[in-house]
């Protein structure tokens, strides 16, 4: 039995999804104005329910690199990374929408808090159960 169950897990992946979600981000930003550089983007949300096993596939395997993991403690999450395909080209070559950027972090930085908080309340939850809930 394990002590932190797949709310737990999939709460720990989000968080480091999300940090890297930030650091992609800030990169944007902070190239905003270098000439020809290229707006990243991160879509980590479908990586983390196959991860966290949301659609029942425990029994499938991963028997190549290149797939995820399923279920499990040990499931791998690898969230894309690419070119955003829906930035429009500045006349230097800059794809930096600074706008849609800081948005982004923002919206990024209220869930990653709102995921830290169910841990936190988890973990209360737990220390009561091992100290006093009795």
């Amino acid at each position: 039995m394990s002590l932190f169950d797949k709310t737990s897990q999939a709460l720990q992946t989000s968080l480091a999804m999300r940090q890297l979600r930030h650091n992609v981000t800030s990169s944007n930003v902070a190239n905003a104005e270098t000439p020809g550089y290229h707006a990243q983007k991160v879509d980590f949300e479908d990586a983390l329910a196959r991860a966290v096993d949301l659609d029942g596939l425990r029994g499938m395997s991963a028997n190549h690199g290149d797939h995820f993991s399923v279920g499990g403690k040990s499931a791998r999450v690898r969230p894309d990374i690419y070119d955003n395909p829906q930035a429009e080209v500045n006349p230097d070559g800059n794809t930096v929408d600074l706008e849609k950027e800081m948005s982004t972090l923002a919206e990024n930085a209220i869930l990653y808090k709102a995921a830290l908080q169910l841990i936190n309340k988890k973990m209360a939850a737990l220390k009561y159960a091992a100290s006093e809930g009795r």
